[in-house]
């Protein structure tokens, strides 16, 4: 993975934050792949920018699931990382996100409650329509925002944020994610990536209490594209 300055794609920073559009592929920080996480581009390009000696403190709010691209917060104070923590927690940041389906859903708006499970010996999560012991409840809201020849995009909006939720439940109901062969759709995207992006966030902000709302350009493909 190749992952430098130039490439970051900066949507809003200032001195307590800054937010970042993810590239499919890019891993929010560091895991077992020892590959480069997009934590230490955003810290590498700080301390460029503005000529930082010694480390500069960058703290993951949240993260996307690496095939996923989209708007991710960094805090660049502990200050503002344990507000945006707690804003988290009390579901205070409204994300929206993007997907491009395969088969066109039955009901042009709809929201999904299910109960999910992870498996971390695939790390992959199971849809289920009953509480079953280990799974958590999961519901989403979606709409049809645009149809596509052979696709649909859906505009999502979560509730809850499980482990592979968005794939999980759309799966759920035929409506696979174009490119995400780990929960069905038949082949995979060139990249590497699925057609999952996290499009639109709001909140206020850690420190200056003004809303933030920011919304993440789509990757440029043919199909990604065409929902613009």
């Amino acid at each position: 993975m190749q992952s430098n300055k130039e490439n970051l794609q900066v949507l809003f920073e200032d001195n307590h934050i800054i937010i970042v559009n993810k590239r499919a592929g890019d891993i929010t920080q560091g895991d077992k792949t020892g590959d480069k996480p997009l934590s230490d581009v955003v810290k590498e390009y700080i301390k460029n920018k503005y000529n930082k000696p010694g480390n500069v403190f960058i703290g993951v709010v949240h993260r996307l699931d690496r095939p996923t691209s989209g708007i991710i917060i960094f805090a660049r104070t502990s200050k503002a990382l344990e507000r945006l923590n707690k804003m988290l927690r009390d579901k205070t940041i409204h994300k929206t996100y993007w997907a491009v389906v395969k088969n066109h859903p039955n009901k042009e708006k709809d929201t999904l409650i299910n109960f999910l499970k992870k498996n971390p010996k695939n790390n992959k999560s199971s849809a289920f329509q009953k509480e079953i012991t280990g799974s958590k409840r999961a519901v989403l809201h979606y709409q049809v925002i645009k149809k596509l020849e052979n696709y649909s995009l859906l505009e999502i909006d979560l509730e809850t944020g499980r482990h592979h939720q968005i794939r999980t439940q759309l799966s759920s109901i035929g409506c696979t994610i174009k490119g995400d062969l780990k929960y069905g759709f038949p082949r995979s995207n060139k990249d590497g990536s699925i057609h999952l992006h996290a499009r639109k966030i709001q909140f206020t902000h850690p420190v200056s209490k003004e809303t933030i709302k920011i919304i993440a350009p789509t990757p440029n493909d043919v199909i990604w594209n065409a929902c613009n």
